[in-house]
């Protein structure tokens, strides 16, 4: 069952946020890349946004962008938006577990909150209950989770 989306008021001024946002399925990823968009930047964060083909392609900007954090030593989040339908095959899946693998090697190498919302979802149905929906919209969820992130990591 879909929770319904918590909003915290939390300002994140001057701090770097980076959305990696996949083209494929751009219905429901750029619905998620707007709700994303609009958290932060109301939370005066300083916003990058990198459009790659797919979730396959995700990892590799990730890594990029956190060594690059890593290196500059600033308060920096990464949040990671695709959509991945299933389909006839194994596929979907085999795409998936992997992306989802990658970024958590990401995120624990380079010590940098790195957001996972690549969903591999069921169905159309699905998708649209969780990228157009105002109310579940999992692009304000990544935004929120990156947020509350960059803020643990300050206070440590």
């Amino acid at each position: 069952m879909l929770q319904k989306i918590t909003r915290k008021k939390i300002g994140a001024p001057g701090t770097r946020f980076a959305i990696i946002a996949s083209t494929y399925n751009a219905r429901y990823v750029d619905a998620m890349l707007r709700a994303a968009r609009a958290e932060i930047l109301r939370a005066g964060g300083k916003l990058q946004i990198v459009r790659v083909p797919g979730a396959f392609e995700i990892p590799v900007v990730a890594a990029l962008l956190a060594r690059e954090a890593n290196v500059i030593q600033e308060p920096f989040a990464i949040l990671c938006l695709g959509v991945i339908l299933r389909g006839a095959t194994t596929h979907a899946q085999h795409i998936a577990e992997a992306v989802s693998h990658a970024l958590v090697q990401i995120q624990v190498q380079y010590e940098v909150p790195v957001i996972h919302e690549v969903l591999l979802l069921e169905n159309e149905q699905q998708a649209r209950e969780r990228c157009l929906s105002r109310t579940h919209n999992r692009g304000t969820e990544a935004a929120q989770t990156a947020l509350q992130m960059t803020r643990v990591l300050q206070g440590l």
